[in-house]
């Protein structure tokens, strides 16, 4: 495998990332052909296929599955001295790789923003994606942080997972529903409307469940939906209520769109949490962007909260943790 560049190894990860050989063409700003070929030497330099095509779709092999791992390892390695080297000359610079979940989209470009703007040095490349991706991330140790609603206790590994602000989430409906008139609501009421849900295993949806069990209720949502976005339209429609997170509703609640309720037990708050693994060595930027988070991101956030809530009638927090 003497043979074997980066340039093939890139190639060959963005075909399996994309799950295409057109869409990594794309993303790579390549022409299709110029990928197979690509993706053809390195199983040459292997003499072993590593990925098996399947109409559209393509599935790694076993041998695909450990240059992948080796892949990932030597793009690791390249990160951490091209840290170091930035750390020699004394710089904040480098590259940033964080992952963030799917809720923290909106709020998570505003801290960015200004942390680029105060760090001008560091490169910094955002993946949002659901709680899955973000565990295989810190698997795989290639993100020098996540931004995350819960610390990842499901991790074989151990990780430090710091909060650095409140996540409260609240029961919302279309302003005309008969319930936005009512000053307290029952779980036990509430649970008779029709229920918007997101799916099995979020955050959000493992909160309002314990909430509803916790009661003696059963929780059977009529319609489940895997987005924030389709999830608020619904509900906007007149579908059904719903319980969502706080930073997602902003532009909705402001404009009238859709209308907080008071029921009981809500807003139900936890934190946003700053996760990296414990074993692994913060470079200067992620140094920086840890400081930056713990210090500053909570300010940030409140400034463009919604401030129309219904009363705060019961509610938890989780402090620092080492999870695993």
């Amino acid at each position: 495998m003497k043979r074997v560049t980066l340039r093939h190894l890139r190639t060959f990860r963005a075909v399996v990332d994309c799950g295409s050989f057109s869409e990594a063409a794309r993303t790579l700003h390549l022409t299709q052909p110029a990928v197979s070929l690509h993706v053809k030497e390195l199983e040459h330099e292997c003499g072993l296929a590593l990925l098996e095509r399947r109409g559209r779709r393509i599935r790694l092999t076993d041998a695909g599955h450990e240059l992948l791992r080796a892949a990932h390892g030597i793009e690791r390695e390249l990160k951490q001295a091209e840290d170091q080297m930035a750390a020699l000359k004394g710089l904040q610079a480098g590259r940033l790789t964080v992952a963030a979940i799917s809720t923290a989209q909106y709020f998570a470009p505003r801290l960015l923003s200004q942390f680029c703007m105060r760090n001008p040095n560091i490169e910094l490349h955002l993946d949002v994606c659901n709680r899955a991706n973000i565990i295989a991330h810190l698997e795989r140790d290639d993100v020098d942080a996540a931004i995350m609603g819960r610390p990842p206790a499901e991790l074989a590994i151990d990780c430090d997972a710091e909060p650095f602000a409140r996540h409260p989430h609240v029961a919302i409906a279309s302003p005309q529903h008969p319930l936005v008139r009512r000053a307290s609501i029952p779980i036990s009421e509430f649970v008779t409307h029709p229920f918007i849900s997101r799916e099995p295993g979020s955050g959000t949806r493992q909160l309002i469940q314990g909430l509803v069990e916790r009661e003696g209720l059963p929780f059977s949502p009529a319609m489940v939906m895997n987005s924030n976005e389709s999830i608020k339209q619904a509900v906007i429609a007149g579908m059904g209520v719903s319980f969502l997170s706080l930073h997602t509703l902003g532009l909705e609640l402001r404009s009238g769109m859709l209308a907080p309720l008071p029921v009981a037990g809500t807003p139900v708050v936890r934190r946003w949490y700053i996760v990296h693994r414990h074993d692994k060595r913060l470079s200067p930027a992620g140094q920086a962007f840890r400081a930056y988070m713990l210090a500053e991101a909570s300010r940030i956030m409140t400034s463009f909260m919604p401030d129309t809530l219904p009363a705060r009638r019961g509610a938890s927090a989780i402090g620092s943790a080492r999870s695993r």
